[in-house]
Formats: structure tokens, sequence, C-alpha cells
């Protein structure tokens, strides 16, 4: 795309928009043909999303937007599209998700610009044909074909032999959007990532790939530099992209059987530490902390004090209930236990929301939730990334693991904007440790450190942060640390 003169565009989008000298929105449907992107008049831009679509038009088309969940990274993408359409007849969107359940989100927000999405997932057999025949249209401006070509697909469907066949016909004016772009830094993803295509944009909040820079370097040599401005979760709340919040860490102790495993973890975790101090490579080492790990999250207390919490909010609606996937003493999974608890014990009206949930299934749930006939969804993962159900008011965390990324995304998806929705809560279960002889002390101490950094990172933002902070700044001194 060297023949585009891109300074020449960045300069245009911003004496529209930046300087206010043109409205957003587009003309109806009734006057455009149908697929062609158009932008709805309905919606309007924030500042910081127009200087995102201007600083990657300054970038030659190509960067990587980090910016916090909730605040709008979907929009821009589309805003993106439909300005390249208008500026140099851009024929292809390439869309690529991580799940099925974010190709759907996906078709939804592209069908309010007035496209309508090939969707390549599941079956080649629903999918293939159509993009192909498409494609080999597109330039040829036939009767009925389409002169503009969206295409949402998955992560492991773009890599597939299938979809790989493909991507030698998608013309030069195409642009590529990584969604969750994360993701496609492992080996195998990057390495198929199609070359051909140099309109690139890959999107997220934490783009940085946990205890993995070669992929992380990988992901922004193909995408584009991080480009400015980043959009923190704090800059989301202040300019109100984000709702505020409310943070109550609930401390939850250990059984006596519980303590006593912990303490032999812990004493193990310290002898292999003295042997070999690499984390890297050290499977005994990763073994023990592993289920310390499922120790922590599984915590019978923690039903204890969920019970105590819910009896006095059980007219509340909109809660999400964040579980592990582990199991619990008699045998029983976290999430089956809290599920009996809210739903048979307590008559609070709920389900749940897990990978095995089919996509209608999920959608059927939403709407659920959204209207208030089911109070509180029961969730797996499945909910940290990507999905949008801005009605959430109330996440009750039960499980959580130690990368930075999962109660990123969690907390970004809990504080997304709803009419109805004035400031969200989080409750935010805490396991003490039992206290441990002087040998396993200071190993210990950094281990919970590390585990600290989540509950302050969500107690510093919040509106009562004053009073957060100071009920985990005295766990901190309790344990020295």
């Amino acid at each position: 795309m060297n023949q585009i003169d891109w300074h020449r565009l960045a300069t245009l989008y911003r004496q529209k928009y930046l300087n206010n000298r043109v409205k957003e929105g587009g003309k109806s449907y009734q006057d455009a043909n149908l697929g062609m992107p158009i932008f709805p008049h309905n919606l309007k831009l924030r500042k910081y999303q127009h200087q995102a679509v201007a600083n990657w038009l300054d970038n030659k088309g190509r960067g990587t937007l980090k910016m916090a969940t909730g605040s709008g990274k979907t929009i821009i993408a589309l805003a993106i599209a439909q300005e390249l359409y208008q500026q140099i007849k851009l024929q292809v969107l390439l869309i690529v998700c991580p799940t099925q359940h974010l190709v759907s989100q996906w078709s939804r927000e592209c069908q309010r610009f007035n496209l309508r999405p090939i969707i390549a997932m599941k079956r080649v057999d629903n999918w293939q044909g159509e993009l192909s025949n498409q494609l080999y249209n597109l330039p040829n401006n036939l009767p009925n074909s389409a002169q503009f070509l969206t295409i949402i697909t998955t992560n492991s469907t773009l890599i597939s032999d299938a979809f790989q066949s493909q991507l030698q016909y998608f013309p030069a004016k195409t642009l590529i959007v990584g969604d969750e772009a994360h993701n496609l830094g492992s080996t195998q993803s990057e390495s198929r990532l199609p070359r051909n295509i140099g309109l690139r944009l890959a999107l997220s909040a934490t783009p940085e790939r946990q205890y993995d820079e070669l992929g992380t370097e990988a992901l922004l040599d193909y995408f584009g530099k991080i480009l400015q401005p980043e959009f923190t979760l704090a800059d989301a709340i202040k300019q109100g992209a984000l709702a505020h919040y409310l943070y109550y860490p609930i401390l939850v102790e250990l059984t006596t059987p519980e303590a006593a495993d912990y303490a032999k973890l812990t004493k193990r975790i310290g002898w292999t530490l003295n042997k070999n101090p690499n984390f890297l490579g050290n499977d005994t080492l990763t073994s023990l902390l592993n289920r310390r790990s499922r120790l922590i999250a599984n915590a019978a207390n923690k039903l204890t004090c969920l019970e105590k919490l819910m009896r006095s909010r059980l007219n509340t609606t909109h809660t999400i209930f964040y579980c592990g996937d582990g199991h619990l003493d008699d045998d029983t999974r976290q999430i089956d236990a809290v599920t009996h608890l809210l739903g048979k014990e307590l008559g609070y009206r709920v389900n749940t929301y897990t990978t095995n949930t089919s996509l209608e299934e999920r959608e059927r749930l939403r709407r659920q939730f959204e209207s208030g006939e089911l109070q509180g969804l029961i969730a797996i993962r499945c909910l940290d990334e990507g999905v949008d159900i801005p009605a959430i008011k109330t996440a009750v965390i039960l499980a959580s693991s130690s990368n930075s990324r999962q109660f990123i995304q969690r907390r970004g998806r809990i504080l997304r904007p709803h009419p109805s929705k004035q400031q969200a809560t989080l409750f935010d279960t805490i396991v003490i440790p039992p206290n441990l002889d002087r040998d396993t002390w200071e190993v210990e101490k950094n281990l919970l450190r590390k585990e600290l950094l989540r509950f302050i990172t969500f107690a510093e933002l919040a509106d009562n942060a004053e009073e957060a902070t100071t009920q985990l700044f005295k766990l901190q001194e309790q344990y020295e640390l």
C-alpha cells in the first residue's frame, strides 16, 4: 500500500472530525448499497477514539490499540474500515476473533455499520463456497455481487488449510483486524497470519503476552507498534467510557485440613526453590504451585462467605459469579456447589455459563440476564474475554488466576456502561495463608506479595479506594510485606 498518501488521509480525518468540521453519522441504509460501510447516524465517537483512528492512519495503516476493556475498540476498528472505504475504496474487511461468541458480537456490531458479514467458522461447507465466489466476483463488479466484503472468522479457522487456501485471492485493499490479538502471538497462529494483507490493526487491552517476549515481539512486528493514546482503565472511568465501581475484598480463612495441606505444599515449594531457583523448566515446582493454587481457588470457606454475602442480597439482579474449574474436598465441582447454594438453598435465580454452553443458549441466557428474569450467571473463565454484557452490575470473584490479563479483562467487562448502571460493585475473595514456620516464610512472602498485587490494583481505582486499601494494608502489615 505504498502508493497511499497516509499523511494526507490522516490530515483529512483530523480536519473532519477532531476539528469538528463534519458531524458523524452516515446517510440512511435505504440510500446505500447493502453491505457498504456506513457510520451509524445515532453513534458518536469520543475524542480518544477519533485520535486512535487518526494515529493509525498516521502510522501508515498499521498499529496496535492498547485500550481498556469496554473502551470501544470494536467501534474504532469499524470506523477505520468506514474511513478507508470512503478514502481509498477499501474492498475487504477481515476480522479474526479467538472465540465463536466474539464472532457473534462482531456480527451484531457490523450490522450497525450496514455490513453483511460472511461468518467463517465451524463446518467448511457453511462458508468456503460463498467466500470463494465473493472473492472471485469482487473486482469484476458483476450484477448482484458484493462491492465490499466483510468476513468474520475465528483464530482456529484462520490457521486452517481451508481458510489459508483462500488468502491468496484477497485483494490489496484488505484490512485485517485481530481482536484480543494477544491470542495470535503463539508460534502456530503468528506463522499463519496473512503476509499479503498490508493493512493491519490489532486490538487488546493487554497485547503483551505474559512470559512470552518473543510472541509479543512477533505480534507487534506483524500488526505494528502500540499506538497512542494508550487508554487505561483510569482514563476510561474518568472520561465516562466505563462505570465507577466499589471494591470489597472478602478475607477467607482455610479450614484446618486445608491449612495443613497448604503448609506442606509451601514447605515443598521452598525446598524445590532452594535446589533450583529457576522457575522456567522446573516441572516439579510448576506442579506444586498449581496444586497450591487449586487449593486456594477451591477453599471450602469461600462458600460460607458467599452464603453470608448473598443472604443480604437476595433481591438484587445482574450479578456475575466467577468460579474456578476445580473440585472441593468431596469431589464436587466448585461451580456445581455454588449453583446449588445460590439456586436451591437461597432461591436466587441463576444459571451456569461455561465453555460447554452453546452459542444459542448463551444468547438466551444473556437476554434473560439483561431482563432480570435471571438474577445471576455463574461462569468459569468464558465471561473473561470479549463477552459484552453491559447490564452486569455486580461481580463476585470466587477464583482467579495470577495472570494479570484475566483480572484486567474481568474488571473492564464488569464496568461497561449501561443506562441502568450508575456504579458497579466487585466482591473479591482473598484467601489468608495460615501461620507458617520461619523456614518457609520468606518464600511465602514473595508469593503472597504477587497475589496481593491484583487486589491493590482493583482497590486503587475504586470509589471507596481508601476503605478498600486500608483493609489490604492491614493484611500487608500482618504478613510483614
